[in-house]
């Protein structure tokens, strides 16, 4: 066994999180003791634009992955919907972590003297919000959703670490926030989330909540090491999703939600995915729902992904990507 594995990470409040559960699981299996080698990615260093503009969530993955190819580290942890739809030549997604909450949160200043309890119901928060509130999310997919229950909203890119958004929000910045529930939940943010959004007013990310540990193909003790912490049925949904979304042509900034989930209660071996692609400004959406074996996960997502195409996603996402200047093969 190796004297010690260098797990490679961004630097963010998140990211360290994810790191040092991985680090953990790792331990109560029996595996070497993690060290944490903190890479920062082009995304880290691009605070002040949006995503949208410098190429997309890649840039949060690249340096990381270059560092595994050039075996500076041993594995690397990541938010998985920050990964490229088609992995770099060498890598592979090794294991898993339990998925988290996928869904979205809105998120409302704690200086609103009515919010004492999470609001119930999209009318309830289209009602407190109004006309034209000023939201915060710099994801093209959250917008392009919300401009649906929010035609008069204005958006906002927001960047920065979770508390750095928060306090903004508090301040005056926004007048809602919409980020993933999973991260406020893993921070300890939890009682922040003024209302979860259901899949049928914003379909998540492709991989939201699911932390990924990326390995070497060639690196057989590693891969094997991952094992001993994979989750199955996360991985289900991540393959499930990260299929559609090839199946889709990838893309960069591009306005595609999906969530695989265990359909028919628990301990059930059926998965439903359900997916949309909706156009830039919410004037239009195609929406599609498979369900199969857990263990055809990929051929589910394949199969939402054609029946997209085939009802006109690839006629919108040829708009987003010209609108956005996106690089095909990265994932949203």
């Amino acid at each position: 066994m190796r004297p010690e594995l260098r797990l490679g990470t961004r630097g963010s409040q998140l990211a360290l999180w994810q790191a040092n559960a991985v680090a953990s699981r790792l331990a109560a299996e029996g595996g070497p003791p993690c060290r944490i080698v903190v890479i920062k990615t082009s995304g880290d260093q691009r605070q002040d634009a949006p995503l949208s503009e410098i190429g997309g969530k890649r840039l949060f993955v690249k340096e990381i992955e270059d560092a595994l190819l050039r075996g500076e580290i041993d594995l690397a942890v990541h938010s998985s919907k920050d990964m490229p739809a088609v992995l770099p030549d060498g890598l592979t997604i090794a294991a898993v972590l339990p998925r988290e909450d996928p869904l979205d949160a809105i998120v409302l200043p704690t200086t609103l003297s009515e919010v004492s309890s999470p609001l119930s119901a999209i009318e309830e928060l289209v009602a407190r919000l109004g006309q034209s509130p000023s939201i915060g999310t710099g994801s093209v997919r959250r917008v392009a959703q919300l401009m649906r229950l929010f035609p008069g909203a204005r958006f906002t890119p927001i960047r920065g670490n979770l508390d750095t958004r928060l306090r903004k929000l508090d301040e005056g910045a926004h007048h809602a926030l919409v980020l993933a529930a999973a991260g406020l939940r893993r921070l300890g943010f939890a009682s922040r989330i003024s209302l979860a959004l259901p899949a049928s007013a914003c379909v998540p990310a492709p991989g939201q909540g699911i932390v990924a540990i990326e390995t070497r193909i060639d690196d057989g003790p590693v891969r094997q090491m991952m094992e001993r912490i994979d989750d199955q049925a996360a991985g289900a949904a991540l393959a499930a999703e990260r299929a559609l979304v090839e199946a889709l042509g990838g893309g960069c900034q591009t306005p595609v939600g999906a969530l695989a989930t265990v359909a028919d209660g628990p301990g059930s071996d059926v998965l439903e995915l359900v997916a949309v692609v909706v156009a830039l400004d919410g004037s239009r959406a195609v929406r599609g729902r498979a369900r199969g074996a857990r263990s055809e996960a990929a051929v589910i997502g394949r199969r939402v992904g054609e029946q997209l195409i085939a009802d006109g996603a690839d006629e919108i996402l040829a708009e987003a990507r010209q609108a956005q200047g996106a690089v095909e093969g990265i994932q949203p």
